[in-house]
Formats: structure tokens, sequence, C-alpha cells
């Protein structure tokens, strides 16, 4: 079935999310993995990604750790350095499917306030045709009631939705039901299946 709509995941699909390269740069390896270690801070970005408050969590965190207070609170004041750069050939491929009238949308695990303060660096992000933002939604990926959430609103049949991560479980969860999907390794294998699947010529996806 050609696909109705496309779906974006956003970190490490249209901009990278690396915080272990930020936290090696900034304080060494061997501190990061040590800090990392002590301190679940995915778990606690999870938190912001389900609609915690992004300030008050990480705060909050940095307080029960206070041997680590400053490296805890650097997620939140310098969020934006664990969030760059913009994969350029991902974004293009988002405009130019939108230049050939396909609806995009995005799917992300993704903070309320992470998002807006995102925004004002990445202005696209405020394009998608529908945005699936889990803060708003109170659930995140894997968990299958926000694929449900998606299919109950957009009016796009599942097996018509084409849906790109950068996750194994987040696409694996989307297959199970019956979305079509490309696990992200890199914008020019997803270049190609949007190809393959007709929506983008060769020449309309570099």
């Amino acid at each position: 079935m050609t696909p109705q709509a496309v779906i974006f995941d956003i970190g490490n699909v249209l901009i990278e999310w690396q915080p272990e390269r930020f936290y090696d740069r900034e304080i060494g390896e061997a501190r990061r993995r040590a800090l990392f270690a002590e301190v679940d801070l995915h778990g606690m970005n999870d938190k912001v990604d389900r609609g915690g408050h992004f300030t008050e969590v990480i705060y909050a965190t940095a307080e029960d750790y206070p041997d680590w207070r400053a490296e805890i609170r650097m997620w939140h004041d310098r969020w934006i350095e664990l969030a760059t750069p913009v994969i350029d050939h991902s974004v293009r491929l988002m405009r130019a499917l939108q230049a050939k009238g396909v609806p995009v949308f995005s799917l992300t695990n993704f903070g309320i306030q992470s998002f807006d303060y995102a925004a004002t660096h990445y202005p696209f992000l405020r394009d998608f045709d529908r945005p699936y933002l889990s803060g708003h939604m109170g659930v995140n990926k894997p968990e299958p009631r926000i694929y449900e959430m998606v299919e109950q609103d957009c009016g796009v049949a599942p097996g018509a939705l084409l849906f790109t991560d950068a996750r194994a479980d987040n696409s694996a969860m989307a297959a199970s039901r019956g979305w079509q999907t490309h696990l992200f390794e890199g914008p020019a294998g997803w270049a190609n299946r949007l190809v393959a699947a007709g929506l983008l010529s060769e020449k309309e996806a570099a």
C-alpha cells in the first residue's frame, strides 16, 4: 500500500540526540560513566517526556544528588548542546514530502518546555502537519497507547502510515500495529525507503 502519511521521530532522525557525547566532552568519559552509573539521567528525561516540567524535574534530580548537582543541571541549562546538530538531509526529506502534498506528522518522546525551547532554535519543528508530542499526550513510546492515540486522531489507516524511528523498540511496536516502518540508521537509507515507497523521486530525495 502506498503510504498516505509519513511520520518522523525527531531525536536522532531530524536532530542528533547524544547526551553522552556532550558529557564526554565536558567532564571526560570516565566521569561521565560514573555519573550515568549513579544517576538515571535517561529515566529523568523520560519523566520530562511524559509531561513533567522540564526545569522542576531536572533541578529536583540535581538536589537528590548534590555531588553531581552541577553536572545534572547541565542537562537543563545547556540542553540545546545535547540536542544538536540538525540532520539536514532529513529536514530536506520532510520538506520534499510536504512539497509533494504528502502529510508529514511527528511522533516523538519530547517534553513540553524542552520542545518549545528546541523550536526556537529549529523552527522546522513547528511545521509538521500533525505533531504528536509525548509531553502533551502523557505517554511515551514504545507504550502501545501513544500509537493508538495517533491512529484515533490522524484519520489514516495504520497500514497507510509510514513511520521512521531510530530506536528498534519504537519501530517494532508500530509494526506490530500494522504500520509500515523504517528503522532510521541515517538519512540516505530513509531517502531510499521514501523512493521505494513511491513518495519521492531520487532527485527529490537527494
